[in-house]
């Protein structure tokens, strides 16, 4: 009954955010999407368990169910409301769960596992397993009281917390480091462009829409992705006002449910606001800017824990980035070749207005942006040998 509430809940915001078409559309998608992979688990080595259907188990569990499978892995992904899940304790060596919520149905799963003496990983790539860090999530105070439901305690906490549980999988150093704290081992399994993406990308990269410059105009985008990022972008704002004042020919774009704030209302007829779309049309949305912007308060651990996927969903496009000097961040970019840090207000209107101005340097960062994604950044070119090995040692043949 919990989970059902949350996932109601998380319906109606849906709606309430987009309109009941645009709203009904995406619980739709999201409803086929979860149909799918609810019948999809086959037999197999290892068995990804997400919490939702979401960007968060695209990335990390489809993604990196895709890249083991490159590396030889036999996994399937599956949604944790299967009332039926229990029984694939006995069909899979490994269980890697992903932002799952506490239900009976998951308890008796955890337990077979157990009896059989497999193995459980714990997959996370948020703050959100300790209790202590919600409050810094900008979203807690606009969450229903269904959707908080999920995090009371930490969500995942009661896999994290049990003895058993050896073995972590995150995204970033910062988490790794937090995890760590609580004497778990962690693997960095960085997020990734899985490759379909990548083929998606690729055909809009050799076809981008140069209209832009052709008018003269220079646009920022900046792609919220939740409705967590309203203080982000504040981070930003004032930035962003002076740059619209001194530059009449840029524009922004922003994408995703986020509030204006009414300072940037008298900018309004050049400002573009797309609502969110699908994985593919938010690669064609990403491509029609011409630089990317990715703010986080700078201060706060749960932005410190963000990874760096805007930066190389910006990059693998040849868009480049400017992003808060993240600890992240500082790991992935290399300054001033593949994309600009900012830590302050001026650092921000120097590097931003660098990229508004020179149209010539602005399109060899973007390419080295795209190096470094291909590169680093997609399934194709994915290695991570440690965590393979680890793997296949716990592999029941």
């Amino acid at each position: 009954m919990k989970l059902i509430l949350i996932k109601f809940g998380k319906a109606i915001m849906t709606i309430r955010k987009n309109g009941i078409i645009k709203g009904g559309k995406r619980v739709w998608e999201y409803l086929f999407i979860f149909i799918k992979s609810f019948f999809g688990a086959r037999e197999g080595e290892i068995l990804f368990i997400t919490g939702g259907v979401g960007d968060s188990a695209h990335y990390r569990s489809y993604n990196v169910a895709e890249e083991l499978e490159l590396h030889g892995f036999r996994c399937s992904v599956m949604i944790q409301d299967n009332p039926l899940i229990y029984r694939y304790a006995k069909k899979f060596s490994i269980f890697v769960f992903q932002k799952t919520v506490a239900t009976p149905t998951l308890e008796k799963l955890i337990k077979k596992i157990k009896e059989e003496k497999k193995e459980i990983i714990f997959e996370t790539d948020d703050l959100i397993f300790d209790e202590k860090y919600l409050h810094q999530m900008d979203y807690w105070k606009q969450m229903d009281r269904f959707t908080k439901k999920q995090y009371v305690g930490g969500q995942g906490s009661e896999i994290l917390n049990d003895p058993y549980v050896r073995i972590c999988t995150t995204t970033t150093n910062f988490l790794k480091n937090k995890l760590e704290e609580m004497k778990k081992r962690v693997f960095l399994v960085p997020n990734k462009i899985c490759n379909k993406e990548l083929e998606i990308a690729n055909n809009i990269y050799e076809t981008r829409n140069k209209s832009a410059r052709k008018r003269g105009c220079v646009s920022i985008g900046y792609f919220s992705g939740t409705i967590s990022h309203n203080k982000d972008f504040a981070e930003i704002t004032d930035v962003l006002l002076d740059l619209l004042d001194k530059y009449s020919n840029l524009r922004l774009v922003l994408a995703g449910p986020l509030d204006i704030e009414n300072k940037l209302n008298r900018f309004k007829e050049r400002i573009d606001k797309l609502p969110m779309v699908s994985r593919a049309k938010h690669y064609v949305n990403v491509s029609s800017v011409d630089i990317n912007v990715v703010p986080l308060e700078i201060d706060s651990d749960f932005c410190q824990a963000k990874s760096e996927l805007k930066f190389f969903e910006a990059g693998i496009l040849g868009v480049p980035t400017v992003a808060t000097a993240t600890q992240t961040f500082k790991e992935a970019i290399d300054e001033g070749v593949d994309g600009f840090l900012a830590s302050n207000s001026e650092e921000w209107k120097e590097k931003l207005e660098k990229l508004i101005t020179d149209a010539d340097f602005r399109g060899k960062m973007g390419e080295k942006a795209r190096r470094k994604a291909s590169e680093k950044y997609t399934n194709r070119n994915s290695e991570n040998e440690e965590y393979y090995s680890y793997l296949r040692s716990k592999i029941v043949r």
